[in-house]
């Protein structure tokens, strides 16, 4: 006998989330908005509207074809946090009329219409806060500091440091991450979250720009400059309750997912 095979079927479609959308699925992700400063900042007020009315749209959308909801919240919520590492229970440390508050709030205020319309209509919702997420297919033009690092790194530029280098991210592979997100959506519907997914080792700027500059093998120095406003010091997350309810917990070091990462850009700059 032949093996039986699946087909898929899909359809892109390009649509701004924050006008409805009238299609007819099971299941959505929620991952709409720039999450790169300069990209949001760019445009702050579209930025919002694509964390409010987004939300509002495409919880609109789940509630008509009663599809389950997953909805990409950010580590931005914590702000700049006075706990460490940061559960799920902290409320976080946010500037509400601060230039990243675009993107901070408009996040916020989406989590808060996904468990509003959990609990008035009894929708099936997931919420994970994403932590720093790299890997191949960024842009070069990103603006974060992993992307920055490397198209320095790789060009022979001095790696621009902000403020002294001290302050601190946890950085998460996409691999990774992607599978959190397909388990937290597989989840029993009482696992509503929020849930963190990020890789909870820590890494100073000063050592990530030193990793890169040792992988990407060039001879950068680095480059130090004032320290942008409202840019949090120090973010790490907890991942206690994804490691419990999902059994997930990253899996890529650092080093293998920056050597993926730099392989990708080395490709993409010699083009």
């Amino acid at each position: 006998m032949l093996p039986t095979c699946s087909i898929i079927l899909f359809e892109l479609m390009r649509h701004d989330v924050t006008f409805p959308l009238y299609v007819e699925v099971d299941r959505i992700f929620n991952l709409a908005c720039p999450a790169s400063p300069i990209h949001y900042q760019h445009d702050p007020v579209q930025t919002t509207k694509t964390s409010v009315h987004g939300a509002i749209n495409m919880l609109g959308l789940a509630k008509r074809v009663k599809a389950r909801i997953l909805q990409a919240s950010t580590s931005e919520v914590y702000g700049d946090p006075e706990i460490h590492p940061q559960p799920e229970s902290y409320w976080g440390k946010v500037n509400p009329v601060g230039i990243r508050s675009c993107y901070d709030e408009g996040k916020r205020c989406a989590e808060t219409l996904f468990f509003d319309y959990h609990r008035q209509h009894r929708m099936q919702i997931k919420v994970v806060r994403i932590f720093n997420t790299y890997g191949p297919r960024m842009h070069p033009d990103d603006g974060r500091v992993v992307s920055n690092f490397i198209c320095q790194a790789l060009q022979g530029k001095d790696l621009t440091i902000y403020g002294d280098g001290a302050q601190t991210r946890s950085f998460c592979y996409v691999d990774d991450l992607v599978e959190g997100m397909l388990r937290m959506m597989d989840s029993p519907p009482e696992l509503t979250g929020p849930v963190n997914m990020g890789n909870p080792t820590e890494f100073s700027m000063l050592e990530l720009a030193e990793k890169i500059i040792t992988i990407a093998g060039g001879r950068s120095q680095l480059c130090f400059k004032p320290l942008p406003e409202d840019d949090p010091r120090q973010r790490q997350q907890d991942i206690t309750l994804a490691e419990k309810a999902l059994g997930w917990s990253p899996k890529v070091s650092l080093e293998e997912g920056l050597r993926e990462t730099v392989a990708y850009f080395r490709r993409i700059l010699a083009k």
